[in-house]
Order: structure tokens, then sequence, then C-alpha cells
């Protein structure tokens, strides 16, 4: 991880964020592994749908992202909680999951799945494992 020393980041409700600057922070992290990236009306319409866009900025660049479905009084499912690799571990993740949670209402919990590699960096920033889920996968 390269920290960069960059304390400017701005944080924004984007709720109109391009499908191009989806897909630039999409790749520039590694949740481009795990997204439909090479399906542009796919990232549209996952973008269009989500109730919380919040990004983080340095400057014009986008530099995170987090993106959620939520009901604003009893859960937020966070889909997608992404940093460019050259900003990790400067707490910008950690910043966008807070303004995220505060953008849906305290009274949610925000709850989320992990990335494989990400496992160990929730318990990091306040949030709790949980072994009562489950999931119905995806049939395409």
């Amino acid at each position: 991880m390269q920290n960069l020393d960059v304390p400017d980041i701005v944080y924004n409700l984007e709720p109109d964020l391009s499908v191009q600057e989806f897909y630039e922070i999409l790749q520039t992290s590694t949740l481009a592994e795990r997204r439909p990236v090479d399906d542009g009306a796919r990232l549209a319409v996952m973008l269009k749908e989500a109730d919380i866009i919040l990004t983080a900025r340095d400057g014009t660049k986008i530099v995170g992202i987090s993106r959620a479905i939520t009901d604003y009084s009893y859960c937020c499912y966070l889909s997608d909680l992404a940093v460019d690799k050259a900003y990790q571990g400067q707490g910008i993740g950690k910043k966008l999951l807070e303004k995220t949670h505060d953008a849906a209402s305290h009274k949610t919990s925000l709850i989320l799945l992990s990335a494989p590699t990400a496992r160990s960096y929730y318990p990091k920033v306040g949030m709790e494992t949980i072994q009562n889920g489950w999931i119905m996968p995806r049939k395409n």
C-alpha cells in the first residue's frame, strides 16, 4: 500500500455519477475482478437503482466510492466499497463507510458481503462479523 498523504479528499453524494467514472474506480480498485465491468448497460442500472452513491475525490479524480441500497429506516446494504489502490491505507474506505451510514440513517444496520481479500479489513473499521446470513446466488 502506498500512502500518498492526500488530506484534501472531498466526499460527496453523487446520484448522477457517470458510468465511465464508476467503471474507472472499479478498475483502479480491486472490485473490477468481481463486477460486470464489461457490461456498461448493467453498470448503468447498478447506478440508477442505488439509493446512495457516495464518492471520494482528490480534486476531480474519483478515488473511492460507496454504493448502497437502503430503506433509510432499518437496513442498508452496502453493494460496493472501492478505493483506488494508490489511495488505500489513508482511511478513505472507513470515511466512506461512516458517511454512507450517516446518509442511510443510524437507525439502519449497515450490511455487506466482503471480498475474500478484504475480510480482515472490516473488523478494523468497527464492523462485526455475522454468522446468520444466507445468500441465493445470481443465476447469470
